[in-house]
């Protein structure tokens, strides 16, 4: 049993899963899939992109409900950009968004510039009437380089939230101990966070629920509509509607989480036991 779950009080030998609907706000497709799939009542956690066009419509559709704020610093695609909230010069790139790679905010982007940026994003979500439970990091670019995991964490302690971090093969890559340096400062993490690919989406799902440790599994989607704008945002869209159809329409993920035994948390389930250590 890990030191988690039993700080969530969870029972004893029987593993946990928090599921995550993530990039809210970066299109409507995904705003109006996500909130179909919570409608199925699987999902237990969701995350939004604050900087994207869609960011204001998905605050609105899930007022009042907890969600993350996937802290963005990269925009990804070639053709649909969206850049900083502050403006900031280092955090943009030639075409006036931020950059396309993590290795280029890394090579580029000032960390004061990061902190502003990541705490402008927090903020207009608890503005727009968000009940934040937890910090992300959208591409993992504020976790695989310390100076930027300094930014992550310092918000994480300075908000009291939760954050999910990557696994012991990310940390390895990093070359620096993410995860210890999160529990010394007393910010909880998921003991294991899985995006789940782009293809074989529900044989990867089948093994992972089949063999869950007993831990805190945190299992991340990105489900979206079928829709012209999708399609046209770059690869990747047929797998997110396929974790769309998955969600929100097909009963074999209920079932097979119920045939797991896993109990299910939430990230303001973490929030909350991380008040009250």
């Amino acid at each position: 049993m890990s030191e988690l779950l039993e700080t969530l009080g969870g029972k004893t030998n029987i593993p946990a899963i928090i599921l995550t609907c993530t990039k809210l706000g970066q299109s409507h497709a995904a705003n109006a899939a996500i909130a179909e799939c919570f409608q199925s009542a699987v999902p237990t956690s969701a995350e939004l992109m604050v900087p994207c066009a869609w960011s204001r419509d998905a605050a609105a559709r899930f007022t009042g409900y907890p969600m993350g704020v996937c802290l963005t610093l990269n925009a990804e695609f070639d053709n649909y950009r969206w850049g900083p909230i502050t403006q900031a010069p280092s955090l943009l790139d030639g075409d006036g968004g931020f950059p396309r790679t993590p290795e280029d905010s890394w090579e580029h982007c000032d960390t004061d510039e990061v902190l502003r940026e990541c705490r402008a994003q927090i903020e207009r979500a608890a503005g727009w009437g968000c009940t934040i439970t937890h910090l992300g990091t959208h591409m993992n670019t504020l976790l695989m380089r310390p100076e930027f995991f300094g930014a992550y964490l310092d918000l994480a302690i300075e908000m009291r939230l939760p954050v999910r971090l990557g696994s012991a093969s990310q940390e390895r890559r990093a070359g620096f101990p993410f995860r210890r340096l999160a529990a010394e400062a007393g910010v909880l993490a998921p003991d294991h966070s899985v995006n789940i690919g782009t293809t074989a989406i529900r044989q990867n799902l089948e093994y992972l629920l089949e063999n869950l440790e007993t831990q805190v599994t945190e299992i991340v989607l990105s489900p979206a509509l079928d829709t012209p704008e999708l399609r046209e945002m770059g690869p990747g869209w047929l797998q997110r509607v396929e974790q769309y159809l998955l969600l929100a329409h097909d009963e074999w993920l209920p079932n097979a989480i119920a045939k797991s035994g896993a109990q299910l948390f939430s990230f303001a389930d973490l929030r909350q036991a991380q008040l009250n250590l």
